[in-house]
This record gives C-alpha cells, sequence and structure tokens, in this order.
C-alpha cells in the first residue's frame, strides 16, 4: 500500500497537461466523425494506368517476390504506397500488390466495371448515344463532369460521357 506521501501531487503543469491532451483527443474524436460523415473532403486519389503491354504485379516491392497477376496497357491502378522504384497500388476489385514506378503512366483511365457502359453524346441520360462499352474495357478519362458523369475517350478515338457509377478509376 502507498503512504499518503508517495502519492503524486498534481501540480499546475501537470493539470495543463492533462487539460492539453483532453482537447487534443477531443478534437480527434470531432474530426474523426466530420471525416466518416462526409462533412470533410477526403484526399484525392492517386491513380495512374499501366504504360506497357504487359505488366506483372508482385506480392512485394521486388522482382524476386510472387508474380500475381498481369495486367495489360491502360488498365487503371491506385497508388497506396510510393517507395520510389516500387508503388503498392490497388486495381478495381480491391487487390493490393507492387509494381516497378517506371511501368505506369501519369494518362488517367478508367476501367468499366457494369456489364456494359452506353456512352452518351452529352452528359444526359436522355442524349443520344455515342457506342457502348463491355465491361473491363479501359477508356481514357478526358475529364469529370458535373451531375456524375464522366467525358470520356475509346482506343479507337470515340468519345462521349457516362456515369461515373459504371467505371472504376475516375
Amino acid at each position: 500500500m502507498r503512504s499518503a506521501a508517495s502519492r503524486a501531487v498534481p501540480t499546475r503543469a501537470s493539470s495543463l497537461r492533462a487539460d492539453a491532451v483532453r482537447t487534443l483527443l477531443g478534437g480527434v474524436v470531432v474530426l474523426g466523425a466530420l471525416w466518416g460523415s462526409g462533412a470533410l473532403p477526403a484526399a484525392a486519389a492517386d491513380f495512374r494506368s499501366v504504360a506497357a503491354d504487359a505488366v506483372v504485379l508482385y506480392d512485394a516491392p521486388s522482382r524476386a517476390a510472387t508474380p500475381m497477376w498481369v495486367v495489360s496497357r491502360y488498365y487503371p491502378l491506385e497508388v497506396i504506397v510510393d517507395l520510389g522504384a516500387w508503388v503498392k497500388v490497388r486495381d478495381h476489385s480491391g487487390t493490393l500488390s507492387w509494381v516497378g514506378k517506371t511501368e505506369l503512366s501519369k494518362k488517367r483511365m478508367v476501367v468499366v466495371i457494369a456489364v456494359s457502359a452506353q456512352v452518351r453524346r452529352r452528359p444526359e441520360d436522355q442524349a443520344p448515344l455515342a457506342f457502348v462499352v463491355a465491361q473491363n474495357v479501359a477508356l481514357e478519362l478526358v475529364k469529370v463532369a458535373p451531375g456524375g458523369w464522366l467525358r470520356v475517350r475509346h482506343p479507337d478515338g470515340a468519345n462521349g460521357y457516362l456515369r461515373a457509377t459504371e467505371v472504376w478509376g475516375g
């Protein structure tokens, strides 16, 4: 049992530190609640696309690591961690892997996740159809348009607008 003499007596400095910690923790809780509610903007995702005809994705940042997948040119990947020569990326299915940074391009691409997507001539549901694109086809992201639309370009040059919900990477 501790004696009364051995108990710490709160000082003004320790009280101020405790108040500061409570204030900091309270602020973290408030910020967490705001961020989770969508009241604060999320950090912008960093998307890249595959630059070569075929690129191997690995389970670790090394060519000696286990190869996981081979992806083709223009496939979009979200950068999660950048270690300089190696980049940890996420694909449209949520799978995490590693790729050499030099094998990526800054060209913004999206991949169709819907069974098929209707690309319109204008960013309107009733606009004339420009073309239909199948699932897993990569399209260049030209620009983000208002109202949840994306302006995209097919590799053959055709372009138009589709709903952002029909693709991943935008």
